[in-house]
């Protein structure tokens, strides 16, 4: 056939462009399939315990059967779809909570809203026992605040101790870090010696090791100068304590106008992850240090302010591809009842009914909170409260299991497809569809909404194939069969 262009002049063109297709793909290596948790629970570092997680799920526990003692009253409390259908009572009379408990499939295809209101009920209770908190930061910013230099030195001590203790128990959440105090002039010396202090004293009473999934969390940075001081600090405790270089991690708090653009009008976070020098592993941004530095006024302080979708949308464009995971701030309205009964004595009626409507509303909020947050593409976010954790994975298995369905067929027949682009009923699905619907799948699973037998049996993918992460080499390979 006629060509125009030699074999050589072809070679010198792809060589250029190989140098600049191999320099983007190490700066955006892409998702890295590693389980991202879904929340981050702050609490103080002078109240942590090394089982600290379990007490948190044990009050979220005790809170959900008190104002949602069915799945039917949880779903009403939520908005869940088509909650206001359910039956009010759910004895075994009505034959809807034996059917659920002894045939769900089967009722999943004749009462969807029944399915899904009791399949999240029960997942949450099975979460909270099971694992309660998924992450959580010992803080000794914010919910800490500004002590004596003494105090936090005994605090940042005891709080190692106590993380030491959690790691030879096995009583520690899946990930777990610290958030020092910010870099500013006034707070780095004692934001640095905190961090010196919490992590010699955890490596000296757990035999030079580390907590898994460990990480150092960064407040309030303007500039890249700060991260970078923060890499330096770990390049020297890695040296002064044997750890293997690159061991310790951080997180980036994006929760000041500066954080997102610099003082020459250049987008700021780029800089911000160059800086960490590979050590950053996640963004989190904080909802109301954010809007107080845009002059937003506190009664208009929220998650789903416009300015803070700005300012996400922003982390999300800066970090796409990069591996870096984005976390959302927090609902700081808490699902805390107004009225306790002193010793000896009992509630009114009408206190019982307003401590459930309080609790109640509270839930509700927090449960569109992290919907609108899923929603934008950020599958973590911040709980202030144990009472949040019942929405938190109410809210998580509710975003996937809504979809579950049409994700499935969409997914199933695309890959029967073989990368051609398809049609099922009004939606066209193309490769890059593939691959978000394939993340659907991968987050459902890593997050506890789907196990690992419903996402294989729904998706028609084997492990192998969906852990892979890939829908590019998922094809390629079925393709070469």
């Amino acid at each position: 056939m006629k060509k125009s262009l030699t074999d050589d002049s072809r070679k010198a063109i792809g060589a250029s462009l190989q140098t600049a297709n191999h320099a983007f793909m190490e700066t955006y290596p892409g998702e890295t399939g590693r389980r991202q948790p879904v929340h981050t629970v702050y609490g103080g570092a002078h109240l942590f315990r090394a089982d600290s997680a379990a007490r948190l799920g044990q009050v979220a526990e005790r809170t959900l059967q008190e104002y949602a003692p069915d799945f039917v009253v949880f779903a009403r409390a939520l908005g869940l779809p088509k909650s206001e259908e359910l039956p009010d009572v759910l004895d075994y009379a009505t034959g809807l909570r034996h059917r659920l408990e002894t045939d769900p499939d089967a009722v999943r295809e004749e009462n969807q809203a029944a399915w899904l209101a009791h399949a999240i009920y029960a997942r949450v209770q099975e979460k909270l026992k099971r694992e309660p908190v998924e992450d959580f930061r010992i803080d000794f910013e914010d919910g800490y605040g500004n002590r004596p230099d003494a105090e936090e030195d005994g605090h940042a001590e005891s709080a190692a101790k106590e993380v030491a203790q959690g790691m030879s128990a096995g009583s520690l959440p899946p990930f777990i870090g610290i958030r020092i105090k910010p870099f500013t002039e006034e707070l780095r010396e004692r934001s640095m010696r905190t961090l010196d202090i919490f992590v010699s004293t955890v490596l000296d009473q757990a035999s030079d090791r580390l907590p898994d999934n460990f990480v150092v969390t960064l407040p309030k940075i303007t500039t890249p100068e700060q991260v970078a001081a923060l890499s330096d600090l770990f390049d020297l405790i890695e040296s002064k304590a044997n750890l293997a270089a690159g061991s310790l991690k951080m997180e980036m708090m994006i929760e000041t106008t500066q954080s997102i653009i610099d003082s020459e009008g250049r987008i700021n976070l780029p800089q911000l992850l160059r800086a960490a020098r590979g050590r950053c592993t996640a963004a989190h941004f904080g909802t109301y240090d954010y809007t107080a530095s845009c002059s937003i006024t506190a009664a208009h302080q929220h998650m789903m302010h416009p300015a803070c979708d700005f300012a996400k949308h922003m982390m999300q464009v800066s970090f796409a591809g990069t591996g870096i995971w984005l976390s959302d701030g927090a609902t700081n309205i808490m699902p805390v009842a107004p009225h306790r009964a002193a010793a000896g004595a009992q509630l009114t009626q009408d206190q019982i009914d307003e401590n459930r409507a309080v609790v109640h509303r509270a839930w509700k909020l927090h449960y569109d909170h992290i919907q609108h947050s899923l929603t934008g593409g950020f599958y973590q976010g911040w709980d202030l409260h144990p009472a949040q954790l019942p929405t938190r994975y109410a809210a998580v298995y509710s975003f996937f299991l809504e979809s579950l369905d049409a994700a499935s067929e969409r997914l199933r027949n695309f890959v029967e497809k073989a990368a051609k682009a398809t049609l099922v009923g009004d939606v066209f699905d193309d490769a890059a569809t593939g691959q978000g619907l394939l993340n659907y799948f991968l987050r459902a699973l890593n997050c506890g909404a789907l196990a690992e037998a419903e996402a294989l049996g729904l998706s028609g993918l084997t492990l192998e194939e969906l852990r892979s992460g890939s829908f590019v080499k998922i094809l390629k390979n079925r393709q070469s069969l």
